[in-house]
């Protein structure tokens, strides 16, 4: 991503692949370092909001692409990134743009595949959770990019991990002070209850 990668794109030529506020925002912070920067979009006119279609429309460094999609990363024999092949969607015609580096923001989706029908996610298909880190299921927390849309950085991940463990410890804790079956107890009544517990939350 940009807010981890920039730095090492001081001084040279980047790409942009999206026309979304993801990468309209990148692009510009991506200006802080890079020469230049070309946000190609395959439409012609930005899905970004209006205020960040400005300051990109007014910002020198910042290029438009139009009616382009990526359709190859071109490297060489190291793996170094020297440019990108794309295409025109109104002529169909292809070509090639010399750049140091590709960022691509054209959407994604979490891999949320065991958690349907099972928790609540929102209409981007991510795991909702408050600010425990406590899903819509008791005793299952959550953290990381299957429910941070916004920031998606390591340090906020690793944050998030941090505040799920320790509010699974206290729901462990609060279950032991109820009562609840533990290891020092008869195996077959802690059997029944974790039997209770899948049949509550379903078959993963």
């Amino acid at each position: 991503c940009a807010t981890c990668d920039g730095f090492f794109f001081r001084g040279k030529d980047v790409v942009v692949v999206g026309g979304g506020d993801s990468a309209v925002e990148e692009g510009l912070f991506l200006t802080k370092y890079a020469t230049r920067v070309r946000i190609i979009h395959r439409r012609d006119e930005l899905r970004a909001s209006k205020i960040l279609q400005e300051r990109a429309f007014k910002n020198e460094k910042v290029e438009f692409v139009w009616n382009t999609v990526l359709t190859e990363v071109l490297g060489d024999a190291d793996g170094k990134v020297i440019g990108a092949k794309v295409q025109n969607t109104v002529t169909g015609e292809e070509s090639e743009i010399e750049t140091d580096g590709v960022f691509i923001f054209v959407g994604h989706l979490p891999n949320n595949e065991l958690l349907k029908d099972k928790f609540e996610l929102d209409e981007d298909g991510h795991l909702i959770a408050d600010r425990f880190m406590r899903t819509n299921v008791p005793g299952i927390m959550a953290a990381g990019e299957i429910m941070d849309k916004v920031f998606k950085q390591v340090a906020t991940s690793v944050g998030q991990g941090c505040s799920a463990a320790m509010q699974t410890n206290k729901f462990l804790e609060e279950l032991e002070e109820a009562g609840y079956p533990g290891v020092d107890q008869d195996p077959r009544e802690f059997r029944k209850a974790e039997i209770a517990n899948k049949e509550a939350i379903g078959t993963w």
